[in-house]
């Protein structure tokens, strides 16, 4: 009775500390970095391609440029909805192969704050107009910040850059 009533306990123990651990696994924590960076690269693909090239039904560059002037203020247009098409298409790229991660999440963090002072943030966090608010894109630049703060994990290309970088420093020192 007592060997089944420690099993039991040990059991409970450890259900508890999966629910209440405040230190992720280094699998869960390469799982969560993984999928954060898939979703931020497929949001970020699609608008970046659709500012530079129209792709998905996007606006393309001309009417980018003019959004960009009328509605965000920014001038020159051009410049800034090329710059911008480039954060989000690279910056996606960047994090689908987690190469220059942490550089890539600040600049698509940048695009997102660009995109809620110029734009969004008149509207509030939920817009009751068709007129979006700013809360996707606060939801983005967090997720982008996630990756600035934790890198890209370990199945990455700045992580096998890094192995390799360690192992070559380990052999000449």
């Amino acid at each position: 009775m007592s060997a089944v009533l420690h099993q039991s306990n040990r059991r409970a123990r450890a259900l508890l500390s999966m629910v209440f651990s405040t230190r992720p696994t280094t699998r869960a924590s390469d799982a969560a970095l993984i999928a954060v960076r898939i979703a931020l690269a497929w949001i970020f693909i699609y608008y970046g391609a659709g500012k530079l090239f129209g792709a998905f039904n996007g606006p393309g560059i001309h009417q980018t440029s003019l959004f960009f002037s009328n509605t965000a203020h920014l001038h020159p247009g051009g410049f800034f909805a090329v710059l911008g098409g480039i954060i989000e298409f690279a910056g996606a790229i960047a994090l689908v192969f987690g190469l220059g991660s942490r550089l890539a999440g600040l600049a698509l963090f940048g695009d997102q704050v660009m995109a809620m002072i110029t734009v969004t943030w008149v509207n509030g966090i939920n817009s009751e107009t068709l007129t979006p608010g700013y809360e996707f894109n606060m939801a983005l630049a967090v997720m982008a910040l996630v990756i600035v703060f934790l890198g890209p994990g370990r199945v990455s290309v700045d992580a096998l850059i890094e192995r390799r970088f360690s192992r070559s420093m380990l052999s000449t020192g």
